[in-house]
């Protein structure tokens, strides 16, 4: 089985303590985008804003893994129950 990455801390949101979900980290990276694309930030709120953006990235990455890999053995399984069936019947 492959080693999985180093994960990054999840990122939450400033006044809570849970992790963002995928919903909420995706809409903050519009957020983000919007404002670099203002190009109305500073050199230092820029920089943070894409360490936040990267992270946030990631997070929604690992997300989309996990989905696909959930769906990826939903399908298995039922292929497993499928070919048990026509084996028995």
């Amino acid at each position: 089985m492959n080693a999985l990455p180093e994960r990054a801390p999840v990122p939450r949101a400033e006044d809570s303590p849970e992790p963002l979900s995928y919903e909420a980290a995706s809409a903050r990276v519009e957020e983000i985008i919007k404002r670099l694309d203002s190009g109305e930030a500073s050199l230092q709120e820029t920089l943070e804003l894409v360490s936040e953006g990267k992270a946030l990235i990631e997070l929604c990455a690992r997300e989309l893994e996990a989905v696909g890999n959930a769906l990826e053995e939903l399908r298995l399984d039922e292929l497993v129950k499928r070919l048990e069936n026509e084996a028995a019947g």
